[in-house]
């Protein structure tokens, strides 16, 4: 176990907290700018202008307080902890699909009622498949070239979860969690014609899923052509391009969109992406995506240097938390912009949502840990 310093021993990676925060900001600014007309209209939130700001800003200063407390934790703690971890997010997998226990909104049952708020399993799923890779990958380095002692165990393990999340049904959630695992494999030494195979074979497979399912097929066919359909199968993706379109360059200024008052769907959610678009233009989005840059880009630094120290599990874990946030940020706005079709997955550090927030400010604690022992050594510390 990696010995805890004081603060005068190490420093923070100031650059990668800021930009954290300043997402988490920006993000909370506009998910009250896109929620007020809702709140102020629907007899749920007690026709309550601010309910999903109040919302909103208990679940961050609970994500915050998560990530404080356990930033203290050593990451190799978390590798000890990591297979009890993935044992208890399949539990709760299996949880949500108990009638009774899990809750059906849209069709989909996705969420586990606690009263004060709901818990989303998906959400903390994606954290635990990159600890468990990771820790995987470490375990069974020395046959990651071995196809039934490296790949198929991992595949197993993998199929397993996939089953749990199509019978949510979380499609989703779904490619983001086969996509941590199979990179994460990869960093770690997979044998790359195997990893060439499966970069193949995994889009065929989920165009199969798409085509077995006439939920997904409707969905395929109103983003290929919204307009032709703009009220039926295609609303959601026309309006958000609409929002786009609005945008221009600079806006049409905070609080000002037009989109947000009933017309786009799941608008402080899934389209947060589309009002701020409008709102603040294409300087607003080439700003959050910016952000997102460097955060991954940070991600891989801080593991490419704990790789250089021979922290292997550590290096993975960081890699796999910028592959998260890349990969689901990039399908997020490629829904939005209409690039990609419509899923039910959320903009990291930024959408409304309870169990997201949480899980997300917990992985950027998790990433300035890593960063934080690297530098520690780096200094002459010891473990």
């Amino acid at each position: 176990m990696l010995y805890n310093p004081g603060r005068r021993d190490s420093s923070l990676d100031q650059a990668l907290l800021w930009s954290a925060l300043l997402l988490l900001s920006i993000g909370l600014v506009m998910v009250y700018s896109a929620s007020i007309a809702m709140a102020d209209a629907e007899r749920f939130t007690g026709f309550r202008p601010g309910y999903f700001l109040v919302r909103h800003g208990i679940y961050l200063a609970v994500g915050v307080a998560v990530a404080i407390a356990f930033f203290r934790v050593p990451v190799g703690l978390w590798q000890k902890a990591s297979p009890w971890l993935f044992l208890g997010g399949v539990a709760m997998l299996v949880a949500v699909l108990i009638p009774g226990l899990g809750r059906e909104v849209n069709g989909s049952r996705r969420w586990i009622p606690l009263g004060f708020a709901t818990f989303q399993p998906s959400e903390v799923m994606k954290l635990f498949v990159v600890l468990y890779a990771a820790d995987y990958t470490v375990r069974k380095a020395a046959f990651m070239h071995d196809f039934r002692k490296g790949f198929l165990p991992m595949f197993g393990v993998m199929t397993i979860i996939a089953f749990l999340l199509l019978r949510e049904p979380d499609f989703g959630a779904l490619v983001v969690v086969t996509t941590i695992a199979m990179t994460i494999l990869f960093l770690g030494g997979l044998n790359w014609r195997l990893f060439a195979s499966l970069a193949v074979l995994l889009p065929l497979a989920f165009v199969g899923l798409i085509l077995s399912s006439p939920y997904r097929l409707q969905r395929i066919l109103g983003f290929m052509d919204p307009w032709s359909d703009a009220y039926g199968k295609g609303y959601q993706l026309s309006h958000s391009l609409i929002a786009f379109g609005r945008g221009e360059w600079l806006g049409v200024g905070l609080g000002a969109s037009v989109e947000k008052l009933f017309y786009l769907p799941e608008a402080h959610t899934d389209f947060l992406l589309a009002v701020i678009a409008e709102e603040l233009g294409f300087a607003g989005v080439a700003t959050v995506i910016t952000l997102f840059l460097f955060l991954v880009h940070r991600a891989f630094a801080v593991g490419r240097q704990a790789a250089s120290l021979e922290r292997y599990f550590a290096a993975l874990v960081a890699q796999g938390i910028g592959v998260w946030l890349a990969v689901q940020a990039f399908i997020n706005m490629g829904v939005n912009m209409g690039l990609l079709p419509t899923k039910g997955l959320t903009l990291p550090l930024l959408s409304f949502g309870g169990t997201g927030i949480v899980v997300n400010c917990l992985a950027i604690a998790i990433l300035m840990r890593v960063d934080y022992e690297n530098r520690y050594l780096m200094k002459g510390g010891r473990t």
